[in-house]
């Protein structure tokens, strides 16, 4: 149960559990909030809610609820402190999922191993399903118990993230970039943009929640943020390239099929394993010296290299 997870960060560190130990009860812990706030949704359109559950509740690795869990562990914030941006950052992500995946978009059929939303329902409500879900997550931020300058210093955060200089533009770029022979340059910009600063966001929200947060380890959790998205994106090139359909939850080689510029089409796989290694050895350097409680953030940077899916 979620709940098995101390609320008291000191007893976490006593228990010899390993944030290993700890990912399928961050993971449980999650699923309950985004069941709670759909269940409090007043959604009016049945169909719409059922689409919203199907796309937020079906599936997934959580990565950013989790990067938002072990940066708690580190600046000692309690799990409940981090709910709602673990649930806003994962209803984000999802809703760039579903628009993603539209026919306009990236035209994808298959996501998590089953028909994407547009197809379940239809392009229509796929488009409104992200609208909601991108609602709902700043609703999050300013209807939980949190004091008002945390809450719009939260908003804030996310709202750069994900908007015309963040995630907005990024996918933009990817697909002005279709096609060209982008920089590396260009390259690793896009992906900071359309994935990067999400999962900073995941990382670097908590701070909002501390008031003992000194600068080198606002220093170090900047940087990380930077390139722990970095890494992820690159590996996630290598595998949509390498990886097979029944693994990774989507048809491979989706990127070579829509032209997108990408790692190994541009630089070969071999660039691709040899940038995304020298950037998670950057990430971890971040952190260090932050001590046993950045042990959750080290587990996911080496989970970013070597996960298959």
């Amino acid at each position: 149960m979620a709940e098995a997870i101390s609320n008291n960060p000191a007893m976490r560190e006593d228990t010899g559990q390993s944030f290993a130990d700890r990912v399928s009860q961050y993971r449980e812990r999650i699923d309950g909030e985004l069941s709670r706030w759909l269940n409090k949704s007043t959604a009016a359109d049945s169909v719409l809610l059922d689409a919203m559950r199907y796309s937020l509740l079906g599936g997934g690795k959580r990565i950013r609820p989790l990067l938002a869990y072990a940066s708690g562990e580190l600046l000692q914030l309690e799990p409940q402190q981090i709910d709602p941006i673990a649930a806003a950052v994962e209803m984000i992500h999802a809703y760039s999922l579903v628009h993603d995946d539209l026919p306009s978009m990236d035209d994808d059929d298959i996501r998590r191993g089953r028909p994407t939303v547009h197809v379940q329902f239809d392009e229509a409500t796929a488009v409104l399903v992200g609208d909601a879900l991108q609602a709902l997550a700043f609703q999050v931020l300013t209807d939980t118990a949190i004091d008002a300058q945390t809450s719009a210093a939260l908003v804030r955060h996310l709202s750069h993230a994900i908007g015309p200089a963040g995630m907005v533009s990024g996918q933009v770029m990817d697909i002005a970039f279709s096609g060209t022979d982008v920089s590396r340059d260009e390259l690793e910009e896009m992906f900071v943009r359309k994935t990067g600063l999400l999962i900073g966001a995941a990382i670097l929200m908590p701070m909002c929640c501390s008031k003992t947060v000194n600068r080198h380890t606002e220093s170090s959790l900047y940087r990380f943020a930077e390139l722990a998205g970095l890494c992820f994106q690159i590996h996630d090139d290598i595998l949509d390239e390498t990886g097979s359909t029944e693994k990774i939850g989507k048809p491979n080689g989706s990127d070579a099929r829509n032209e997108r510029a990408s790692y190994p089409a541009r630089f070969g796989l071999d660039v691709a394993r040899s940038r995304a290694a020298e950037i998670y050895r950057q990430a971890s350097d971040c952190l260090a010296d932050l001590g046993p409680r950045a042990e959750g953030l080290r587990w996911l940077a080496r989970y970013f290299v070597d996960r298959d899916y």
